[in-house]
């Protein structure tokens, strides 16, 4: 009799694309807010979504994230630009266990169709959910869409925190079994007006966020200001507080972000020292750990979230080198022995299956 694999921390044994057992307080039965609840140093990471309806380029893209990460974002068509759905990213990324925060946007959607997605995504065991307003659509390669924004930010918070709690729709209609989801927003320390950004904060917390993942961070005293008024209004008691990070490629890059990405502050000190880099990329990767380095000893800093755009493959050596774990290996796809030889089966039957053998027969002959 071949032993059970073992489970690693918070993983269903009953599968991992299965739901947590449910824990006193907890909104969810998710990942992150367990990490996030222990008073763990979280770390979520952004998956580029494809402009593909393959499924094995959302999963080569989410590989780089093993044991490095918490939580991966599913990008709902930022900057106004159509990819995969970020609730279809959602749906592969369950299906192998991964643990997405499911992105959506107002920008799209009105309340009946977003409403449908939340329970669809939380049945397909999505257990985090960050709530954005969304970039205009003339910030697209499609500016003749037209834009809904029939909720923003605000109220869809409220929207699916009532649909949790309450177990109802906005139109108070009862919903049998409420999504079960640990919900999110987004902040921007960085733009302003500065002195309203943590009353923002406080509007948001208000409406059911309880979690924030920030704006990229490239001024930490900028940061510190910020969390010292979060602190001031308790808002770092309720909830925890994410700081966006990532590398920069090049100076040319960060001028180019500076000048046409909106809420991105990139202080001359930075691209300085970008420009006074031999290797400017590795300059880039080394400036992203020095960032964590400090923004991880302000109070009230909970975790990071790494934006690594085409540079996905330095999160790891990012999360590694900047101790942010301080030794924790975060959840991670364990490959089993028969992965490959389930998959070069399939591929053989694709390329060679007879006539005579049924497909269903065919994928059970695969599997054993």
């Amino acid at each position: 009799m071949t032993p059970p694999r073992p489970s690693q921390p918070d993983e269903n044994p009953a599968g991992v694309h299965l739901p947590l057992d449910p824990l006193p307080g907890h909104s969810s039965r998710g990942r992150l807010e367990r990490v996030l609840r222990r008073g763990e140093f979280a770390v979520t990471a952004e998956l580029n979504p494809p402009d593909s309806a393959n499924p094995e380029d959302v999963y080569e893209r989410a590989k780089v994230f093993d044991g490095w990460v918490d939580g991966i974002n599913a990008v709902d068509a930022s900057g106004a630009n159509c990819h995969m759905s970020s609730v279809g990213i959602c749906a592969l990324l369950t299906r192998m266990g991964y643990a997405p925060v499911y992105q959506i946007s107002c920008r799209d959607r009105n309340r009946i169709a977003i409403q449908g997605d939340v329970l669809g995504a939380a049945a397909m065991g999505v257990a985090n959910i960050l709530c954005l307003t969304g970039d205009g659509v003339q910030a697209g390669d499609q500016p003749g869409a037209k834009p809904v924004f029939d909720l923003d930010c605000m109220s869809l918070l409220e929207t699916i925190r009532v649909m949790r709690d309450n177990a109802k729709f906005l139109s108070g209609r009862k919903l049998t079994s409420p999504p079960q989801v640990f919900l999110g927003a987004a902040i921007n320390p960085f733009a302003p007006p500065y002195e309203f950004r943590p009353l923002r904060l406080a509007k948001k917390v208000a409406a059911g966020a309880q979690f924030v993942q920030s704006q990229y961070c490239f001024d930490v005293p900028m940061m510190r200001q910020y969390m010292q008024r979060v602190r001031d209004l308790g808002l770092h008691e309720k909830c925890y507080v994410l700081c966006g990070v990532g590398p920069l490629a090049s100076a040319k890059t960060a001028r180019w972000i500076r000048s046409n990405v909106p809420g991105i502050h990139i202080p001359d000190a930075v691209i300085t020292r970008l420009e006074g880099a031999a290797d400017q990329k590795a300059e880039g990767k080394r400036l992203c750990i020095d960032i964590i380095n400090e923004v991880k000893e302000i109070e009230g800093i909970s975790g990071i979230h790494v934006m690594a755009y085409r540079q996905e493959e330095f999160v790891a050596e990012i999360v590694d080198e900047s101790g942010v774990l301080k030794g924790r290996r975060p959840w991670h796809r364990e490959a089993r022995a028969d992965d490959r030889m389930v998959a070069d089966r399939l591929g053989q039957i694709l390329r060679e299956g007879g006539p005579d053998e049924q497909p269903q027969q065919m994928v059970k002959d695969a599997a054993h």
